[in-house]
């Protein structure tokens, strides 16, 4: 039989997921010889064997790849015949410019859970337990390719033993880049006031797990940054957390211990359970159980809501800590409100003390800051909606079908900001990076960026930025231009987050009309107005503007957006129903205000479902984004919860008056019908609108996007309501502004790149 010198190239997500154990291992067992290593495009391989076996050999490393490997791209490629000694791991190759898929986060795999707990384990209990199929990965990554010298793992030099792991073919730790244990490994330190510290591991982790016992908080550094734990069965502590944090109602995501006392007092559906168990191990919000088992403070946690946002835990040293404690902690991001994530060692130590009782420190260098990610699964259909993606997702985006033009930079928009970034064939969405609003995320949002770029070892050649010129990410981008020497495209918001959808569902080159339905807070329009409740038709590579509802004044600007009354106010005018939600004062200085000519008008759906909260009594003045539509929601699940039938729609004129809207609401209110009742009906009207709309353009398939799409009522109406028509949702990004970076990419390859083309 002819024998063969085949070289593989393997392309994707397969650095960092153990693909060199696992080809090596594949190739003892066939009995070829060669080599493998990681190159700065991929995974390499050369083998020599017989035909059939060297086939047999490229279809396995496909069809066995490692659970965690995403391979997007195979190359085969017959050479002139060589002879090896034997199947060899060779030295990684970093000498021209990186074309990798970036590897996120993994979380602790059962493997290594398992060994933390066995006492004659020699890492029982060592709090940094890692293999080739957990740990980090992004957040420790210096330099491409992934080998141990281009992590923040460099300075940990293993002892003779994780040497032996790391050596052994048949070891799980086999080239693992994290491997340690507790003798060469990663150590913990405790710091609680300025001079008490406990240096010792063992020591420094029993400090800690007492101080929460004792009610206190403790700032604890995680994979991504710091996290603030607490007793979350002790309202106290609860309440002195939100005072120390500045954040007096947003609800704290929560820690369990296991996924027993999880269930004791939340509703775990099978897709739940598995994204909670999954190695992305993200936040998942999940309805409260009738009576919470636990001693859980809900109140306390989730102002006026039911249900909370909840995992388990993804690195060993919060598996250590939950298993002690044997109840749910606050598990919050180490910050204080409206700045970014903490996570050096230095900066936990200048900016926590304040909010934490005590510090867990470790010494092993976070390169950049991750807060957890965040889903969740629509109440009857179980659709998932990504409301962060971050720790675990970020910062590779797998779209096999869309391929934009190498070296565009998005810049994405003000609030839930992210970056996109296009580079040989790769496209990379950055972690949820905060609303830079803030000084401090801007900071962190540019020093994210250079990482990236410096890792790629890479400019960009084009930035796209928001229609809109005041917002922090437009201003960057536009000095990042001029300082460059590169063109600035501006590209609208909305179109935007539409054209994200169609990306992720491979719709930007199909022939049919698509209905964009786009309904989101705020973003500067075309027009110059504020749009925000608007219905797009995508056909032929264009976008048309068919409806939106009608405008109303953009009343007080930001400031309505903390405050549903004013909403309320700009929609309805001065009506005698909305005067007990002002003070005398306030009621006499808005009504002369309001009788002024309001150059800005709007129709953002945000502000929409702000004003219809405060029409019905849920929020007047909100504390963070989004509680009050978050609590409307609420409201109205509790009437389709309980089965009752569906309510006549309100009915919508030609011009989707919003005002004609809150009208019949005022109506339904001044009749004393339930606020249930009236809080579903106004949901259940939205999506019967939609159908209107969707039938009158004649079209068959409805897009999704902005961030009212993070309603999960909202979206289960359109998938029951909606029949005969082909729904789109996001599914691997947010429907909220972490989306729009993706969607500049879109836009610009569908009508900029195009277009610049035919002029040349």
């Amino acid at each position: 039989m002819a024998t063969t010198t085949l070289h593989l190239h393997i392309q994707g997500q397969v650095q960092g997921v153990g693909f060199r154990p696992f080809v090596y291992r594949l190739a003892l067992e066939m009995g070829l010889k060669g080599w493998v290593n990681n190159g700065v495009d991929g995974v390499h391989i050369e083998v020599c064997g017989a035909d059939d076996t060297i086939q047999h050999f490229a279809r396995g490393v496909v069809a066995g790849a490692p659970a965690l490997a995403r391979i997007t791209a195979i190359h085969q490629q017959v050479l002139p015949l060589q002879t090896f000694p034997d199947f060899r791991i060779i030295a990684s190759e970093s000498l021209s410019i990186p074309q990798l898929l970036l590897t996120p986060d993994f979380g602790l795999c059962t493997d290594c859970k398992s060994e933390l707990h066995q006492a004659q384990n020699f890492r029982y209990g060592y709090a940094f337990i890692t293999c080739t199929n957990c740990g980090p990965r992004y957040s420790i990554i210096t330099g491409l390719p992934y080998d141990r010298p281009l992590t923040t793992m460099r300075d940990f030099r293993m002892c003779p033993t994780c040497q032996t792991e790391y050596d052994d073919p048949l070891n799980r730790r086999y080239y693992a880049q994290t491997n340690s244990c507790p003798a060469c490994g990663i150590q913990l330190q405790y710091v609680e006031g300025k001079n008490d510290t406990s240096e010792n591991n063992e020591a420094a982790l029993q400090t800690a797990i007492a101080a929460l016992n004792a009610g206190k908080i403790v700032a604890v550094k995680g994979i991504g940054g710091f996290l603030l734990l607490a007793d979350a069965t002790n309202a106290n502590t609860i309440n002195l957390l939100r005072q120390r944090k500045q954040r007096p109602s947003k609800p704290f995501a929560l820690l369990y211990p296991n996924l027993e006392i999880l269930a004791s007092d939340v509703i775990l559906s099978s897709e739940a359970t598995a994204a909670l168990q999954s190695s992305v191990a993200p936040i998942v919000l999940l309805p409260l159980q009738p009576q919470p088992k636990s001693g859980v403070q809900v109140a306390a946690l989730a102002p006026g809501l039911r249900r909370l946002g909840v995992m388990l835990p993804y690195a060993p040293l919060l598996e250590l800590i939950g298993t002690a404690l044997g109840r749910p902690l606050v598990a919050t991001s180490g910050n204080l409100s409206h700045t970014p994530i903490e996570y050096t060692n230095e900066q936990a130590l200048e900016r926590l003390s304040g909010i934490a009782d005590g510090i867990l420190l470790h010494n092993r260098e976070i390169v950049v800051p991750q807060d957890d990610s965040v889903l969740v699964f629509t109440p009857l259909q179980q659709q998932k909606i990504v409301i962060r993606r971050s720790r675990g997702l970020a910062p590779t985006l797998l779209l096999p079908h869309f391929h934009p033009q190498n070296g565009l930079l998005a810049m994405g928009a003000l609030l839930k900001s992210t970056f996109a970034f296009t580079h040989q064939n790769n496209l990379y969405l950055s972690q949820y990076l905060g609303d830079l609003e803030d000084f401090d995320t801007q900071q962190n949002y540019q020093l994210t960026l250079q990482h990236l770029l410096g890792t790629l070892q890479v400019e960009p050649t084009c930035i796209l930025v928001d229609l809109h010129p005041a917002y922090a990410s437009s201003q960057l981008g536009r000095e990042m231009a001029e300082t460059r020497g590169l063109p600035v495209v501006p590209i609208q918001h909305h179109l935007a987050h539409f054209g994200a959808v169609l990306a992720e569902h491979n719709l930007l080159n199909q022939t049919e009309r698509v209905l964009g339905v786009i309904w989101d807070g705020v973003g500067l329009g075309e027009d110059g107005q504020i749009w925000g409740g608007e219905f797009f038709v995508y056909h032929q590579k264009q976008f048309e503007r068919k409806s939106h509802f009608q405008y109303f004044p953009y009343f007080m600007g930001d400031k309505m957006a903390r405050e549903p009354r004013l909403a309320a106010l700009a929609i309805l005018g001065p009506d005698p129903i909305l005067e007990p939600k002002f003070s005398a004062t306030e009621w006499a200085n808005y009504q002369v205000l309001w009788q002024k000519k309001h150059v800005v008008q709007t129709s953002s759906m945000g502000r929409i479902f702000d004003a219809v909260a405060a029409l019905l009594g849920v929020l007047d003045v909100q504390t963070y984004e989004g509680e009050a539509a978050l609590r409307l929601e609420e409201l109205a699940w509790t009437y389709w919860q309980d089965g009752n039938p569906m309510p006549n729609s309100y009915i919508f004129d030609a011009q989707i008056s919003t005002q004609h809207l809150l009208l019949q609401i005022k109506s339904d209110v001044e009749a004393e019908l339930p606020r249930n009742l009236i809080a579903f009906k106004f949901h259940f009207s939205l999506i019967e609108l939609i159908k209107t709309i969707a039938t009158a353009e004649q079209v068959q398939r409805i897009a999704f996007s902005g961030g009212v799409w993070q309603n999960g009522l909202l979206v289960d109406l359109a998938l029951s309501q909606l029949n005969g028509f082909q729904l789109y949702f996001h599914q691997e990004v947010s429907p909220n502004d972490e989306g729009v970076a993706l969607g500049q990419v879109a836009v610009f390859e569908i009508q900029v790149r195009p277009a610049k083309q035919a002029v040349l």
